[in-house]
């Protein structure tokens, strides 16, 4: 008897989701690297930062660097951000069943569908609550990463922040990284949602051997969902990126930068009010790749746990 995912068990989606948070952050996280450094203070261009990674004795390593911290902030988060959004979007299910069924149309998706207000309002809790758990993790992976601190390893980083600025330094962004992250994720799951359902109708309307439920299998489904979480990820990171360069700046040099009201302010009047889109290009590739690999892995593996 096949399972449905609102009866997988919770490891199932903290499995899925560790594995394929992992699995995004090891292959991009050039990008992630790239990104905070065009973030710094400095505004040093992509060119520059290029330029000192080539100069580095082993510039494959130096690109990769920080990955261990990303890594484990990006799996770890991704298994906790799939976990808590299965179990709210489970109450939404629940709470109102016979919208969410007249909802599902043709699709590439073994998950729910829900409302859009739904989808809105469970991707940005459990986006936060996954963002407050992994705060630590994401101030040592923004610092180690930049080129403005010399740390040689990540448990050196961690001891620094402590010593420097208490345990509250694990926390600096943290206000930053909600208004960022509540607002892409909410309206990433609502966009992505809605997305697939589109191009599922589009795709399985040049399919003849579909099944009766309107469900696809295989590749196509993964094309799908590939599709509809690139696109999905690229709008949103252009909304969110202002707040993405605030909260870098605050990790970096909390001291300086002491809120994202300050650091804001502080941004546009020394560098610009385009400083607030730096790195915009690398976060909306970084971004739109991670997310269609962490989404279109995960929803294969709970497509495969349920035996769809």
């Amino acid at each position: 008897m096949e399972s449905t995912p609102s009866l997988l068990p919770t490891a199932h989606h903290f499995v899925s989701g560790l594995g394929s948070g992992v699995a995004s952050a090891v292959l991009l996280q050039p990008l992630d690297l790239l990104k905070t450094r065009v973030q710094q203070p400095g505004r040093p261009s992509l060119l520059a930062c290029l330029r000192d990674v080539q100069k580095s004795t082993n510039p494959i390593r130096a690109l990769w660097r920080g990955t261990v911290p990303s890594a484990l902030r990006t799996g770890f988060g991704s298994a906790l951000y799939f976990t808590s959004l299965s179990k709210i979007r489970q109450c939404f299910h629940q709470v109102d069943v016979h919208e969410s069924r007249t909802l599902r149309r043709s699709s590439s998706s073994v998950l729910p569908t829900l409302t859009n207000s739904a989808n809105l309002i469970s991707g940005a809790a459990a986006r936060t609550f996954s963002g407050l758990v992994l705060m630590p993790l994401t101030v040592i992976k923004v610092r180690f990463e930049s080129n403005i601190y010399s740390y040689s390893s990540t448990w050196a980083a961690a001891l620094d922040i402590r010593r420097v600025y208490g345990f509250q330094g694990f926390f600096a962004g943290f206000g930053a990284t909600c208004l960022r992250d509540a607002p892409y994720a909410g309206l990433y799951v609502l966009l992505y949602d809605v997305l697939k359902t589109r191009l599922a109708i589009v795709a399985s309307s040049h399919r003849s051997h579909e099944s009766e439920q309107g469900s696809m299998q295989g590749w196509l489904a993964s094309s799908v969902n590939f599709n509809a979480a690139i696109i999905a990820g690229a709008a949103c990171s252009v909304i969110s990126n202002p707040f993405d360069a605030i909260k870098t700046r605050i990790q970096l040099q909390p001291r300086r930068y002491r809120n994202a009201w300050k650091a804001s302010y502080m941004m546009v009047i020394e560098d610009g009010f385009l400083s607030l889109w730096n790195g915009l290009a690398l976060r909306m590739c970084r971004k739109a790749l991670s997310s269609a690999l962490a989404w279109t892995l995960y929803e294969e593996f709970i497509r495969k746990s349920v035996g769809a």
